[in-house]
């Protein structure tokens, strides 16, 4: 799937962190610093940064407790040449965390990994992200500073502490609402569409694999402003129906 013309850099690498719920990591050999390449399951923290759950008993586990430098790739996912596919790769440093939000976000967008995230020797990762490089079609290659895609969260901390309960509320009384934003406002079939995660800038939708991104019109910072977001949005979405 070709980007849209006129979709800023910036927009397709959002898209592409949040909606991604798979890559390519690369890590540096423990003993002589050889690369290695390994496919890992990902999810985003609140401002966007990728998260992992590895164990350390994998090469890429023990690869970054030597050195922490690695690169992720991620792409589109979509049927056919995936070369004309958007896809980015993005550099950081991987960095362990204990973090309760980088769990539960993780585990919202991986629900699968609930049965071995408890394992002795499985631990979440974090990558500071450096810089990303973006190939969104033919002439179209970009490198951007985690400054111009990741999402800002100053300000917003009223909304980041209330997303635990924002996702539960979403998935406990308004899957009506999420079924409407994933196939009226976002064009996709129709499915068990759940909430995954809440951010200054938008919803992350998911049904099993699929997965969507509910852009907000505006920067939202406080749940009142999120309720009366999501309700203007939904009455968008009924009318579309209508």
């Amino acid at each position: 799937m070709m980007p849209t013309p006129g979709v800023k850099s910036a927009d397709i690498v959002r898209s592409l962190l949040r909606r991604s719920r798979q890559g390519a990591l690369a890590t540096l050999m423990a003993e002589g610093g050889d690369p290695y390449c390994s496919l890992v399951t990902t999810a985003t923290d609140t401002d966007g940064s990728p998260l992992l759950l590895i164990s350390r008993l994998a090469v890429h586990t023990k690869n970054i407790l030597a050195d922490p430098r690695v690169s992720l790739m991620l792409d589109e996912r979509a049927p056919g040449d995936p070369l004309e596919g958007a896809r980015i790769m993005v550099a950081g440093t991987a960095r362990q965390s204990d973090d309760a939000a980088v769990r539960r976000r993780y585990l919202a967008a991986q629900p699968g990994a609930e049965g071995f995230a408890d394992f002795p020797d499985f631990a979440f990762f974090r990558i500071e992200v450096k810089g990303a490089h973006l190939v969104a079609g033919f002439g179209r290659i970009v490198d951007l500073k985690p400054e111009q895609f990741l999402t800002s969260l100053d300000g917003a901390e009223a909304l980041v502490a209330a997303e635990d309960d924002i996702v539960a509320h979403m998935n406990e009384d308004h899957r009506e609402a999420m079924a409407l934003y994933a196939t009226r406002l976002l064009g996709a079939e129709a499915g068990n569409w759940r909430c995954a995660g809440c951010d200054p800038e938008g919803l992350d939708l998911q049904d099993d694999r699929r997965t969507l991104r509910l852009v907000f019109p505006q920067r939202i910072t406080e749940p009142a402003v999120l309720r009366k977001t999501l309700k203007e949005l939904a009455e968008r979405a009924r009318a579309k129906a209508a």
